[in-house]
């Protein structure tokens, strides 16, 4: 039992990272006030570059790099849409992500017809931690890119509080732009910088994905890991910590569906992975406690006079 329950840890946490990365990225987005529905087209557009790149260079850096820049391009288009043009961010989000998933899949036609493995990341333990029963298999046997994963995750949680300015003009401009922009706050640029970061973090996602998790690229490889990063901001209240805390539980609920019939548990999958969601709903029902999204979420900013 207990070689089974580290295993759900250990595969828990490693399905958690990519999701770590994109949420972490789109709760500061959120807080700003602009809903990326399109992190699961950043995602699947840098799990393609960064399988691509891997493929093109022989190395799984290089990979990475191209998967951060392909983010980052899907996020510049999304910030002039939403940002620049003020267009709906459900709608734009939404068809980012159906042309993201026809632009890859294409794309993998093309270039990846031999079905080999990529140049990728390994695990790497960390000598004595990683033999602490139960949870030093699921914290320090992570690939790099895992590792990175919780440093930004954390990072971002700290530097982007509300303890320090940044943290405080985000929400700001979050709740209510047109008062942050009059107290001289620079409202846009602060929704650009928000995007970019969720599209960075939403390619560097992908790319563990791809060159982390799989070492290929397959059609939709996300499966919908954008989506529910979403979910999990939502989860987690639009507050750092709840999220990351959301974030793990929902790849422990993932880990599940390989792990149950080895205990007994005849759980049909399609219930584990309507967890997350389920949990969700709950969180904004207001069930589990009061929950309530950035005020100016999804409303374009315009300068009054």
């Amino acid at each position: 039992m207990s070689a089974v329950l580290e295993e759900v840890l250990s595969g828990g946490v490693r399905l958690a990272a990519p999701l770590l990365l994109a949420s972490a990225g789109e709760l500061i987005s959120e807080r700003a006030g602009v809903l990326n529905l399109s992190v699961e087209a950043m995602m699947l557009t840098g799990a393609f570059a960064g399988a691509a790149g891997a493929m093109v260079t022989g190395s799984a850096l290089a990979g990475v790099a191209c998967a951060l820049v392909a983010g980052l391009l899907v996020a510049v288009i999304q910030a002039i849409l939403s940002v620049t043009l003020r267009a709906d961010q459900i709608v734009t989000g939404i068809t980012a992500n159906a042309l993201a998933l026809g632009a890859t899949t294409y794309g993998a036609r093309l270039l990846f017809t031999d079905g080999g493995s990529l140049e990728g990341f390994a695990p790497l333990a960390i000598p004595g931690l990683s033999g602490i029963p139960l949870i030093g298999p699921a914290l320090f046997e992570q690939t790099a890119l895992g590792y990175l994963a919780f440093a930004v995750a954390a990072a971002l949680a700290v530097g982007l509080s509300r303890r320090f300015t940044w943290g405080l003009a985000v929400d700001a401009v979050g709740e209510d732009a047109v008062t942050a922009d009059r107290c001289g706050l620079p409202v846009r640029f602060i929704r650009y910088a928000a995007v970019l970061l969720t599209g960075a973090t939403a390619g560097l996602a992908g790319a563990d994905l791809a060159l982390a998790e799989v070492h290929a690229f397959s059609d939709n490889i996300t499966g919908g890991v954008g989506y529910l990063a979403v979910v999990a901001v939502i989860a987690g209240r639009w507050r750092a910590w709840p999220t990351v805390l959301a974030c793990l539980f929902f790849g422990v609920a993932q880990a599940l569906q390989f792990a149950a019939p080895a205990v007994g548990l005849h759980v049909p999958a399609p219930l584990l992975v309507t967890i997350p969601y389920v949990i969700a709903l709950l969180a904004v029902s207001g069930l589990v406690g009061r929950s309530r999204a950035p005020s100016a979420l999804t409303t374009p900013f315009t300068r009054t006079a």
